[in-house]
């Protein structure tokens, strides 16, 4: 067995770059190819548009994180700021929902990694390759914050040399060929809401960023700088991308396959050869974001673990030389083989419910901690800590009720599984969940 110790502090080492490059790489800026075939699709060719949408309601919410930040850095994300601003109770519920959300993705990351390689190697089985990556990905975050850093700078590094060469290609193209009116994907279009809604799972990166609060610098001022730039550059990329894509190929009902989009688009942009590098640059984005996306719900495992609220002798536990929750990266690890047996369109409807649920609650978090707990009643005040956050809470609500039906029956199955395990925590809610302290102090565990 590995020898663990009870040592509690997670290191200090990220600054504004940092945790910016890791923010990026939660997002995966190629990843804007994900749900590329679908969510054109729903919008009837019109992804610009919903990016947009998407990009706007997340910049109201990046900013209530901000604010939550500079009053709660630790660990633990929107569960941290709805616990300590409504309690116990509904901090748990909102962190419990906010784990669907992460516990799914790094499982959609290596489920792409499956599909997009297995359109290389067709002999190769797709759950090969599936397999591979969860576990070099198991590995890295056992090895550490640092070594995850130097990952996201070649990560996102590539990601940015794919878009431009992406982004010269189809300008090239478009000189050549007949193309739709520039303005023509950003005009409305049914179904933008919708699939805003389904695009809230591209701009999770900022959330992710907050789980990192004790490890970063000064982390009431590098946090929300991370948050805001994280979303707004992610957000342009994203639109980038779709904007080109969808002049280059403006057909939303002709792709080979809706899953593998942008194999197509790359195809049809610089032949066999381009959709080569696409595949190989796609496939380390998406191995990225997977170490990432399990880096944060490791974290906020560990957090929620730390004080009680999970138990407290597993999930608190920290390697002794790597300083990493390590055993609550193998519980995220043993969900995500999931996607060894699931397609990706099921996949993706598990997640959203539990992320915009989340941002609605970090939005009235803002409200009741600044204008309600600390009677806030400036102007500035008002509109910093009033006007944007309560913005958010409703541009965030709107996209909620464009989820699909699907998506609402699995978080509410979830949310009823949390409901039950709070109960039986709280002895039927007479007793109050743990509450999470913010001294380092060193917790008990135990070492197996």
């Amino acid at each position: 067995m590995t020898d663990l110790a009870a040592e509690p502090k997670l290191k200090r080492v990220l600054g504004v770059p940092g945790l910016t490059l890791f923010g990026l790489t939660y997002l995966a800026p190629v990843a804007v190819f994900t749900t590329y075939g679908s969510v054109t699709q729903i919008t009837k060719g019109h992804l610009p548009s919903a990016y947009v949408v998407a990009l706007v309601v997340m910049l109201f919410t990046a900013i209530s994180y901000g604010a939550m930040v500079r009053a709660f850095p630790a660990a633990g994300s929107a569960y941290t700021y709805t616990q300590q601003t409504f309690g116990g109770h509904i901090g748990f519920m909102t962190g419990w929902t906010l784990m669907l959300d992460y516990l799914f993705l790094p499982m959609i990351n290596f489920l792409l990694i499956g599909i997009y390689l297995h359109t290389q190697f067709p002999s190769v089985p797709q759950w090969t390759f599936t397999l591979a990556a969860l576990l070099l990905v198991l590995a890295l975050n056992v090895v550490g914050i640092t070594v995850m850093n130097k990952v996201n700078v070649f990560v996102v590094g590539i990601s940015v040399v794919l878009i431009a060469v992406f982004t010269a290609l189809a300008v090239k193209h478009l000189t050549g060929h007949a193309s739709p009116s520039p303005l023509e994907p950003f005009s409305p279009g049914s179904g933008v809401f919708s699939g805003a809604a389904i695009l809230a799972l591209s701009f999770l990166g900022f959330d992710a960023v907050s789980t990192l609060s004790e490890e970063a610098r000064d982390p009431r001022r590098t946090i929300p700088r991370a948050i805001l730039l994280t979303t707004l550059i992610g957000g342009l990329l994203f639109i980038l991308v779709a904007w080109m894509g969808s002049l280059v190929h403006p057909g939303y009902n002709d792709f080979s396959n809706p899953d593998t989009a942008g194999v197509d688009i790359m195809a049809a942009l610089g032949g066999a050869a381009f959709k080569t590098l696409f595949v190989a640059i796609y496939v380390i984005g998406a191995f990225g974001s997977a170490m990432t996306t399990q880096a944060s719900v490791s974290r906020i495992m560990y957090s929620m673990g730390r004080d009680g609220v999970l138990p407290k002798r597993f999930f608190s536990v920290l390697h002794s030389r790597f300083r990493t929750p390590v055993l609550a990266a193998v519980v995220v690890s043993a969900v995500s083989l999931i996607a060894l047996f699931i397609s990706l369109n099921n996949a993706v409807v598990m997640v959203n419910f539990g992320a915009l649920i989340a941002f609605s609650m970090v939005n009235l978090s803002v409200i009741k901690h600044y204008l309600a707990d600390q009677r806030r009643r400036s102007p500035l005040d008002l509109l910093r800590y009033g006007a944007v956050p309560l913005a958010g809470f409703a541009l965030t609500v709107w996209l909620w009720t464009s989820l699909s039906g699907v998506t609402f029956k699995v978080g509410l199955i979830w949310m009823a599984a949390g409901f039950v395990y709070l109960l039986g925590l709280t002895r039927f809610l007479s007793r109050k969940p743990p509450v999470m302290s913010f001294s380092e102090a060193e917790p008990e565990v135990a070492a197996v």
